[in-house]
């Protein structure tokens, strides 16, 4: 009877896990195209200037990166929904693997907005966004006892859905909120060496982890005109704190594999930013953001918990296993601008750049995250057709290469390693407004 019940328990757990990660994956999001794991825009129309949006309020997007911006559109409905498509171009290199590259794996993005003004004074709306990420897969020779070609592989996947409300105070100042989820999946499978708390502590495993969760999102924001052509922006995106439930399979020489029910500790940064637009009598409009991002705080450490072994020896050995991924992120700030320029017939070009150092020190970085870039440039263009603006646009995300000596993991996996990562996404955005 105890044995039927686990095993209902665990495949109530499963179709719930299966369920959330499904949702997760309608928005997936992945490595490149960010500061750290958070993405240089969401839109085509805000990334092709640069991922500026604090001050803008021609988008629905805007909900999540200024909900304050979303009552400031003149429509009285708003639709808009964009896919991506992000080329990676990861390279990796130490004493047991020269030169090897990822595996091509093209990742579709996607996300949508609608939004409805109630009156003048007050818009309401709902949006599910690819907010950040990460993402790496290689074949390449594995540290002993593991030798030989082994499939080392990371997804990370954040999205929010989020209601939001925008007021106008004023004819100058409006505000806005969100409230709502953010779902979490994260998967990892490769060799890897068990950095404890715990008894095995410095052991070489072959690991396979999956865990989804969700937690509550919300921010606030606002934005005031300092005159007819200068707007401010302000908002701030709370830490999601997060469980992701799942399974891990754990295989240790000597003691064969056994999988484990799961749980990992996540949390995504707060973050602050400001930003500022200013139109011009030519028809043009100049964009700048900056953004902290919390990493110190939030990426410290993933803690994970392996409990209720299958395999009998481990149940024996090891009933529990209590892991900690160090990662020591340091605090970024994100430089974002962005130019637009109005053209004949609702035509827009755009270009725009974005700088944020990197947030992985080199004693933590590894093959299963690589977020190490640091710059980012874009071109967009929007037309209309048929009643739809159509945006589309262009980044390529670059940075230095990253060289480690003795890897703060301990296990020695990651020494004398060497990483390179380069990215390109392309982007399109509909967008359909209904005027009163």
């Amino acid at each position: 009877m105890g044995l039927l019940t686990a095993g209902r328990r665990t495949m109530d757990r499963s179709r719930w896990t299966a369920g959330m990660a499904t949702l997760a994956s309608l928005v997936m999001c992945s490595v490149a195209v960010a500061d750290g794991t958070i993405r240089d825009g969401v839109s085509a129309r805000s990334i092709g200037r640069g991922g500026t949006n604090l001050a803008m309020s021609d988008n629905a997007h805007v909900m999540l990166d200024n909900p304050a911006g979303l009552v400031r559109n003149e429509a009285d409905c708003l639709l808009e929904f964009g896919g991506h498509l992000l080329l990676t171009d990861l390279e990796y290199d130490d004493a047991d693997n020269s030169r090897v590259g990822d595996i091509d794996n093209p990742f579709p993005i996607g996300e949508f907005a609608i939004a409805k003004k109630l009156d003048e004074h007050i818009t309401i709306g709902f949006g599910a966004f690819s907010h950040a990420g990460f993402a790496a897969e290689y074949m390449m020779n594995g540290p002993a006892p593991f030798s030989g070609p082994q499939h080392y592989k990371s997804i990370g996947a954040l999205a929010r859905l989020l209601p939001t409300l925008s007021v106008k105070l004023t004819e100058r100042l409006s505000i806005g909120t969100t409230l709502g989820a953010a779902i979490n999946h994260i998967e990892l499978e490769g060799p890897y060496t068990l950095q404890g708390p715990n008894a095995f502590a410095g052991t070489p495993t072959r690991m396979d982890l999956q865990g989804t969760g969700a937690g509550m999102s919300w921010s606030i924001g606002m934005q005031y005109d300092l005159n007819d052509r200068t707007t401010v922006g302000v908002n701030y995106q709370h830490e999601t704190t997060m469980e992701l439930d799942g399974t891990t399979v754990v295989e240790i020489p000597g003691l064969g594999a056994s999988r484990y029910d799961s749980m990992l500790d996540v949390k995504w940064p707060r973050s602050l930013g400001v930003g500022l637009s200013h139109r011009t009598d030519r028809r043009r409009t100049y964009s700048a953001d900056a953004i902290w991002y919390d990493w110190s705080s939030a990426y410290d450490h993933f803690d994970l918990s392996l409990k209720d072994p299958l395999n009998p020896v481990y149940q024996i050995v090891a009933p529990t296993l209590l892991e900690s991924f160090p990662l020591d992120w340091r605090d970024t700030v994100s430089l974002r601008f962005g130019i637009e320029q109005q053209l004949r017939d609702d035509r827009v070009i755009r270009v725009g750049y974005a700088y944020h150092r990197n947030p992985i020190p080199d004693a933590t970085v590894t093959p299963y995250i690589q977020t190490i870039l640091e710059h980012a440039l874009s071109f967009g263009y929007g037309c209309s057709w048929r009643g739809i603006a159509v945006d589309a646009a262009y980044q390529w995300s670059f940075g230095p290469t990253q060289s480690v000596d003795t890897s703060g993991f301990m296990g020695g996996d990651f020494d004398d390693g060497w990483h390179s990562v380069n990215a390109h996404q392309f982007s399109l955005s509909f967008q359909r407004a209904r005027m009163k």
